[in-house]
């Protein structure tokens, strides 16, 4: 099976290598959707192909971030959701949001990890567009980023110093809090809606974020995660920007 599933892959490969990698990739993406199947979570395939991100985000650290990574959350956390009705029914977010109630530690943590890794995931994928349909702040969002840094190149600035700085693994974001910007980190795979679980100066609606593990970047830029930070800015969608800001303040 194991020979069987290698010489697939490397027939998909050559195929691709053939009829034109940018045709193959995006059904490619939506068929390995399966890869984490079997509960309330699934994988949500990406809006676009994996090398759309090009040459930013190259395609191959897409192909194994979404397939191997996010996968491997979600499957992880529907399997610590696995007879647990009552908290598989639950919304993520929701789940999310009121993890300290979990008393099972060791359940608590897993889905912690688990879910906040799905969750910063999908929020991640749909952070991101190709190069040539990333659009521009609105109106609203760049008034809103001028009162809260000064500016775009301001807001960038600081966007990368919380990226940057933060030690190891993690994310970088931007949310409203208060009706308010603010840029914010947290470590592994928390996130801001995480109440009772990250620091009260790290809650917040967020509205764009960038995982900064090292497998969202290492194989195209090795240790220059900096650079890996100046290339996102090519792929942000500010559409999906401006309209989780819109959202978040209505």
């Amino acid at each position: 099976m194991v020979q069987k599933s290698h010489l697939a892959r490397r027939q998909f490969l050559q195929l691709g290598a053939l009829a034109g990698t940018a045709a193959l990739l995006p059904r490619y993406a939506a068929a390995q959707s399966a890869d984490a199947e079997g509960g309330p979570h699934t994988l949500p395939d990406l809006p676009y192909g994996y090398d759309a991100l090009a040459p930013h985000i190259d395609a191959r650290t897409m192909e194994i971030h979404h397939r191997k990574h996010h996968a491997g959350y979600v499957r992880k956390l529907n399997a610590a959701l696995e007879g647990r009705a009552s908290l598989a029914e639950k919304p993520l977010a929701e789940l999310l949001a009121d993890l300290p109630a979990v008393e099972d530690a060791s359940l608590r943590a897993a889905l912690r990890n688990n879910g906040g890794g799905h969750w910063n995931h999908d929020f991640f994928w749909t952070s991101m567009a190709p190069p040539a349909k990333t659009g521009e702040a609105d109106a609203a969002l760049t008034d809103a980023l001028t009162s809260a840094f000064g500016g775009m190149d301001e807001f960038k600035e600081a966007f990368a110093a919380a990226a940057g700085s933060r030690f190891g693994s993690g994310w970088a974001w931007l949310i409203v809090r208060d009706g308010k910007l603010e840029v914010t980190s947290t470590p592994n795979q928390d996130n801001p809606v995480m109440k009772g679980l990250v620091a009260d100066d790290e809650l917040g609606t967020p509205i764009l974020g960038i995982d900064v593990w090292e497998h969202a970047y290492y194989l195209n830029y090795q240790h220059r995660r900096g650079a890996y930070v100046d290339a996102f800015w090519k792929v942000v969608d500010w559409g999906a920007v401006s309209g989780r800001l819109k959202k978040a303040t209505a």
